[in-house]
């Protein structure tokens, strides 16, 4: 199999999806290894730095790619399988950013009352434990937490020649923020520009579902990933199979149409996968559906449609390919030696 390795130099990342010519080309079946920055751009380092000062808005959030992918056309499927996420820093960072969050007024819930204050919290990182360390800014409370690494980000160029935020999710995927987004889990994308034009980013170590505050505890990642096409079948909007679950990701505003557009983007997956007839696949997703809100904080908000295959019959999505995937991921060759964290400051 191929394996291509990339990290980039700052000024490669890309900051939206779409509008932006493709830093690599490869082909399905190729093997990527990447590095990506955190969402911070790797500018807050201690508890001292602070959004205000230190971030330069809409420079957030960058991406890794885009990505061309030989033979993606209009109407395609692009999958990406991940292989692995690990933390290459022994820190992440997480804020409170004025304006920005669940619990806080924004500019489109307006009140009188002022922003929560901005604080950033440094957590350190002890790879050997799979542990991040949470430490209160205003007393000597710490407490371990277990690692969950994910990517925020993993997106197409849009459709219509569109340029967005890499901060927006949408059809396209983008800032999902979705903890699902896993090594192990397989990501189908519609394809909507020829080539793709796929990239990556905002690794989270760890994140609860919902994102309240609007940041997960952000770090850079090295990320290996197995980039496949499907040719048509492309979904309207992002799903995700795991060993254990289907899931459909809606992303949108206000939350209960986020969360409409994943119940509809499942009962047509159901009626695919089955051949089930909408009511019916309307009937099974509502006695045995989930429904985890991805976030609840950025332009627009994610929420998803999660079922368990184990109260399904056996079922091959897109021709097996998650299982393919999965197998092909066991065979790869080692990667490059991993840095040792330091804690409580930049290993890279």
């Amino acid at each position: 199999m191929e394996v291509v390795e990339f990290r980039p130099e700052p000024a490669q990342f890309a900051w939206t999806f779409g509008g932006v010519a493709p830093i690599r080309t490869v082909k399905p079946g190729t093997v990527l290894r990447l590095w990506t920055e955190d969402a911070f751009g790797g500018r807050l380092r201690t508890t001292s730095d602070l959004p205000s000062s230190s971030l330069m808005m809409p420079f957030v959030n960058p991406q890794t790619g885009p990505f061309y992918v030989e033979g993606a056309e209009p109407g395609d499927t692009l999958v990406l399988h991940l292989v692995e996420l690990t933390p290459s820093r022994g820190w992440g960072a997480s804020t409170t950013i004025p304006f920005f969050g669940g619990l806080t007024g924004t500019d489109r819930t307006a009140t009188l009352a002022p922003p929560l204050p901005e604080r950033t919290w440094i957590y350190e990182v002890d790879r050997a434990k799979n542990m991040v360390t949470f430490s209160a800014l205003s007393s000597d409370f710490q407490v371990d937490l277990p690692m969950s690494p994910m990517l925020g980000t993993v997106g197409v160029a849009p459709a219509a020649m569109e340029a967005r935020s890499a901060l927006v999710p949408d059809r396209f995927g983008g800032n999902m923020d979705t903890p699902e987004m896993r090594a192990g889990a397989t990501c189908y994308l519609g394809v909507n520009v020829e080539g793709a034009l796929f990239s990556i980013g905002d690794g989270h170590y760890r994140q609860g579902e919902g994102e309240a505050c609007g940041t997960a505890v952000e770090g850079a990642m090295d990320v290996t990933l197995i980039v496949e096409l499907v040719k048509g079948r492309a979904p309207l909007w992002p799903r995700l199979e795991s060993d254990t679950h289907f899931i459909t990701v809606g992303s949108s505003r206000p939350l209960e149409d986020a969360w409409r557009i994943g119940q509809v983007e499942m009962v047509s997956w159901l009626s695919e996968l089955y051949g089930l007839e909408t009511l019916d696949s309307y009937q099974l997703l509502s006695q045995i559906s989930e429904a985890p809100l991805a976030n609840v904080v950025d332009v627009n908000y994610s929420a998803l449609a999660k079922i368990a295959k184990a109260y399904l019959p056996p079922v091959a999505a897109y021709d097996g390919m998650h299982r393919h995937l999965r197998e092909l991921s066991a065979r790869i060759p080692p990667g490059w030696p991993q840095l040792t964290p330091t804690r409580g400051r930049v290993s890279r």
